[in-house]
């Protein structure tokens, strides 16, 4: 993906044609209507970024039965991006690993199944959240068949779905169809407690420039990471061209280190974020008018609160898990598996230029200035 494409909106009402040749998903209709107040199970408990993906499937299942229970079975490391939603009755955490302990796969097994479940909703296809919509004891399971069946997920699965789609949110959807939900809006709705947006709008008004990008150097994998220099030169030309104040955002020490890099090589364009928890990140994130990331959680909290987004991208595809509805740049791709992917160099990423990331920003500004003229 070249700079200033943008991710597809819906791959329900685009691509169609292009995947054509891709099997017809199998499609089986569930009773819903039969249930006088129908109970639902979300299962998806990998990576923040995942999550916030994920929530236009709570969101849709809202706006076509609004009467039901809808619980949502999650991580921890997850359960502040679900925590609050306004379209979620419950939220189960448990503890990472654990279906490894019979002692906690009988923990869980006794809490999902005091939920009385009616149809699970497997978005993730992993063991785990499979195994998670079985022990819930629901009766129609929903989940992937074919190459999105990963693990034993197929086996704990009793509808699936192949997905004709790529983008982790349109085919998170698609499991929606057995349902008779097909191309619902695509709406977010992430929790953002109102203290922390509170504190957000203090922190903003300190500073002075009228437009505020944030800059968020981190990701989990060392091949997803654009260099913190480059990032420094991004924020000069946003001050020296559009009048922006840059903020490094971080959240581990290393992010801290890399952030403290784009500081110092900003000659004073970007200033160092305070620290903040996922809530007070996303708060802070809604405020700005800019927000340029690597592929990691805080990229998808952007699009979910609304601030215009850049993703920058190497060792994985934006196709995949672009920012949605927004822009993506991607000039290298590392291959292999994830494993693989994961233990690479960053080198994809460096063949992304600071060239490429301007002339995003030059689109972004440029139809700013379009739909103010209109």
């Amino acid at each position: 993906m070249s700079a200033g494409e943008r991710t597809p909106k819906s791959e329900f009402r685009k691509r169609r044609d292009e995947q054509a040749t891709t099997p017809t998903p199998v499609i089986a209709t569930i009773p819903v209507d039969d249930l006088t107040r129908p109970h639902f199970l979300v299962s998806r408990m990998s990576a923040i970024g995942d999550t916030i993906l994920t929530l236009p499937v709570a969101c849709a299942l809202r706006d076509r039965f609004p009467n039901a229970t809808i619980s949502w079975v999650v991580e921890e490391k997850s359960s502040p991006m679900v925590r609050r939603h306004r379209a979620v009755d419950n939220v189960i955490v448990l503890e990472r690993g654990w279906f490894t302990s019979p002692k906690r796969l009988r923990a869980a097994r006794k809490q999902l199944r005091e939920l009385n479940v009616d149809i699970s909703v497997d978005c993730q296809g992993m063991t785990k959240s499979s195994l998670a919509c079985y022990l819930s004891g629901a009766a129609h399971r929903v989940g992937y068949a074919g190459k999105h069946a990963r693990e034993l997920s197929r086996w704990f699965s009793n509808v699936k779905i192949n997905p004709v789609f790529h983008h982790l949110t349109d085919r998170s959807l698609e499991l929606l169809i057995p349902l008779g939900i097909n191309s619902p809006t695509i709406r977010w709705d992430l929790p953002v407690a109102a203290p922390a947006r509170a504190w957000a709008q203090r922190y903003r008004s300190t500073i002075d420039s009228p437009k505020v990008a944030i800059l968020n150097p981190g990701a989990t994998w060392h091949s997803k990471r654009w260099l913190p220099e480059r990032f420094g030169e991004t924020a000069r030309y946003l001050r020296d061209r559009y009048g922006y104040q840059s903020i490094a955002v971080w959240g581990t020490p290393l992010d801290r280190a890399m952030a403290t890099d784009i500081v110092s090589t900003s000659q004073g364009a970007a200033i160092l974020a305070p620290d903040t928890d996922l809530q007070h990140l996303a708060a802070m994130i809604e405020t700005s008018d800019l927000f340029i990331s690597n592929d990691t959680g805080p990229l998808h909290m952007a699009v979910a609160v609304g601030t215009q987004t850049i993703g920058l991208y190497g060792a994985t595809q934006p196709g995949d898990s672009g920012p949605y509805g927004q822009i993506a740049i991607q000039k290298a791709v590392e291959t292999g598996n994830s494993r693989q992917r994961r233990q690479a160099s960053n080198q994809a990423m460096r063949a992304i230029e600071v060239r490429h990331v301007c002339e995003a920003i030059d689109q972004i500004e440029s139809e700013r200035k379009l739909l103010v003229a209109a």
